[in-house]
């Protein structure tokens, strides 16, 4: 089986770059801010053996066209709702979320729980006010400066997502650059950011707020992160197990912010082993 090629589709009007393979169970996995779906690969690809899988490009983010209105958490999850509605996906789905992406799929939850199974966490934004000093830099007033689309600050970014360098590829670069180069790019990066953080870091109030709704669901969580995270650091997860602690954690040794990339078989293993185990009640 082939990884299924990346289409694009009309949305409310808007171009939403998207792939969806496989049948059976659903899963929606939903990538970080300024990234793209290519960072799922390898698990929309090892998942579509016996679930449909979707991955989509987050408003704004590589293929997808930019929002007309402020890039926001909620205006975020309303648009993957709208995406997620285009594909045939409007029932209960497993979650998982990288980054900016778990923020966004516990937003999902909480937005319309009858959309979620199970939540999976992977290093993600919420559980902490820490972040990387390069994203803290975008809440100030010269930030569009740092966001030029430049070889050297596409492999010092991707440097700092992967603890292995091995996985600093060229590819993984070029497809940075190639986001970075869109004219709506810094925009929506900007929006986000500050929609979510400023200076010192990560707003408490939105993320207070999210993980009390997402608490009182009592949906199937796993929480997981890599010891060696640069972007959002490895004490988060203890949070994590303090807010949520009905939860499953795992931590990935010798692994930065993308494990589901660095550590991909064991990650499947680990996801495939929680469903089985804890029964998300997934549509098929």
């Amino acid at each position: 089986m082939t990884l299924a090629p990346a289409e694009a589709l009309t949305v409310a009007g808007r171009r939403v770059r998207y792939r969806v393979s496989g049948d059976g169970p659903p899963v929606v996995l939903l990538h970080g801010i300024g990234r793209t779906l290519d960072d799922f690969a390898d698990q929309h690809h090892g998942l579509a053996r016996d679930h449909r899988v979707v991955s989509v490009d987050l408003p704004g983010h590589g293929g997808s066209a930019p929002l007309d209105v402020p890039h926001t958490l909620p205006t975020l999850a309303s648009a993957v709702t709208d995406a997620l509605d285009a594909v045939g996906v409007t029932g209960p789905a497993h979650l998982v979320g990288n980054s900016l992406g778990g923020a966004l799929a516990m937003r999902l939850a909480v937005d319309d729980p009858s959309r979620a199974a199970s939540l999976v966490l992977v290093n993600s934004a919420g559980f902490g006010r820490e972040v990387t000093f390069a994203l803290r830099l975008l809440a100030l007033p010269f930030a569009r400066l740092l966001l030029r689309p430049h070889p050297a600050i596409a492999r010092r970014t991707e440097r700092a997502i992967f603890h292995d360098p091995a996985y600093v590829t060229e590819a993984r670069i070029a497809t940075a650059l190639a986001a970075a180069r869109e004219p709506h790019a810094a925009r929506v990066m900007l929006e986000v950011v500050r929609s979510l953080g400023t200076w010192r870091g990560v707003r408490p109030q939105w993320r207070a707020e999210l993980l009390d709704a997402v608490a009182a669901l009592d949906l199937p969580t796993l929480v997981v992160w890599g010891e060696r995270d640069l972007v959002l650091p490895v004490r988060h997860l203890t949070n994590a197990r303090t807010r949520f602690p009905q939860a499953r954690t795992h931590l990935f040794p010798d692994t930065g912010h993308m494990p589901q990339i660095e550590q991909a078989a064991d990650f499947e293993a680990l996801v495939r082993r929680f469903w089985s185990e804890t029964g998300g009640a997934a549509a098929g």
